[in-house]
């Protein structure tokens, strides 16, 4: 299992006000330093968080020091203003990874998946698009459930990214059940030839459990890092989720 540090939360507090402190490159080749496996950015067209600026900088940073870099963000977001587009990000950094998010400008965070409707035949014409411009890049579609596994299959994507919001509210109120409906979808997107990441509300206290799980490629944490940081502090953190990862 690989881990990707999403560092948006480093850009929300820069933002908050207006200089480049704290400097989100410093953290990003910290983060390297310690041992992560990826960069994570999901740039918004309001650019609440991580600029286009941003993502340009730590692609950079990711291809120099020879880790991946994954964009994640709604495929549909167009240019506006300051915001260059999703599809033109991905065109100008050709990452490593795209994920694709259903997201919609005005939700705090990501939380619920693809599924069929009106966009089915959009989104596909996307991913092939997408594929064609950055022909290195694995395109993966954030998913809740079995259907949502189907789904990216039938998409054309490479990757499923399992949203495992519901799995880490069951644990935090101690229902293991909720493993075999992952273990439900994994087995699923393996017969699909999916490879499988994982992410959202990820923590110190869950994580082990998608390890014991296995056959999970990647999981993208960001949130709970930069929360835990402010109790151990930021290499501490990153020292603490690598250790359960490569247990």
């Amino acid at each position: 299992m690989k881990l990707s540090i999403n560092l948006n939360k480093i850009a929300l507090l820069r933002n908050a006000r207006g200089e480049n402190y704290p400097d989100l490159e410093d953290f990003a080749n910290q983060a390297v330093d310690l041992g992560v496996d990826g960069l994570t950015l999901h740039p918004r067209p309001d650019h609440r968080h991580a600029t286009s600026n941003d993502v340009i900088k730590l692609s950079n940073i990711a291809k120099s020091r020879g880790i991946e870099f994954n964009i994640e963000g709604n495929p549909f977001s167009k240019p506006n203003k300051e915001f260059l587009g999703f599809c033109e990000l991905v065109e100008i950094i050709n990452p490593d990874q795209i994920t694709l998010v259903p997201d919609t400008i005005d939700q705090i965070t990501s939380n619920y998946g693809w599924s069929e409707g009106s966009h089915d035949e959009d989104l596909k014409n996307i991913i092939e698009s997408l594929k064609q411009k950055s022909n290195e890049a694995k395109i993966s579609l954030f998913i809740d459930d079995i259907s949502g596994v189907e789904y990216a299959s039938k998409m054309n994507a490479d990757l499923i990214e399992i949203h495992t919001g519901k799995f880490s509210k069951a644990i935090a109120n101690n229902d293991e059940s909720i493993l075999t409906e992952v273990n439900t979808m994994i087995d699923k997107a393996l017969d699909n030839n999916l490879l499988i990441n994982a992410g959202h509300d990820l923590n110190l206290n869950n994580l082990h459990y998608l390890v014991e799980i296995g056959n999970i490629n990647e999981v993208s944490i960001g949130h709970a890092i930069i929360i835990d940081a402010l109790l151990y502090g930021f290499d501490e953190t990153i020292k603490k989720y690598l250790d359960i990862i490569r247990k």
